[in-house]
């Protein structure tokens, strides 16, 4: 059941990706989320997982910075992410870690939007989409 969720989860996340939705909520960090549900046990795809979560973390401060007034929806996008795959104890922590990553090493390098942070945003969302399409077609079944 929990892959069924992870899988539909990363295809949401694949259709979401190259889309601007507006939205209006308050800028943030991902929090640590609730207590884990399953076995710390190490997927196959975590590398992409972890690397996956640090592109939400900079799409999520980086298209804020360019004006793309989509409030929370990277970090939420991560989110659904950890919930879907519901990883446990170090894996978990390892995520959440990669998105806070992502989110400080722009806000640490940008200040306002440039050519080059625009150009960061679509390697990202190109990057992002072939990390999903490749995790699903590799570990869908």
């Amino acid at each position: 059941m929990a892959r069924r969720i992870f899988i539909l989860a990363l295809i949401g996340l694949l259709t979401a990706l190259p889309r601007a939705e507006a939205q209006t909520q308050q800028k943030g960090e991902a929090q640590a989320p609730p207590p884990p549900r399953v076995q710390d046990v190490a997927a196959p795809y975590d590398a992409n997982l972890q690397r996956l979560s640090e592109i939400l973390g900079a799409l999520h401060y980086l298209r804020d910075i360019c004006g793309f007034n989509e409030g929370q929806k990277w970090r939420n996008q991560m989110q659904a992410l950890v919930d879907a795959e519901a990883p446990a104890g170090e894996r978990r922590v390892r995520m959440v870690a990669s998105f806070n990553r992502g989110y400080r090493v722009f806000q640490q390098s940008y200040r306002t939007c440039t050519p080059a942070a625009e150009v960061v945003i679509g390697r990202y969302l190109d990057e992002g989409s072939k990390i999903v399409r490749e995790v699903t077609a590799r570990y869908a079944n």
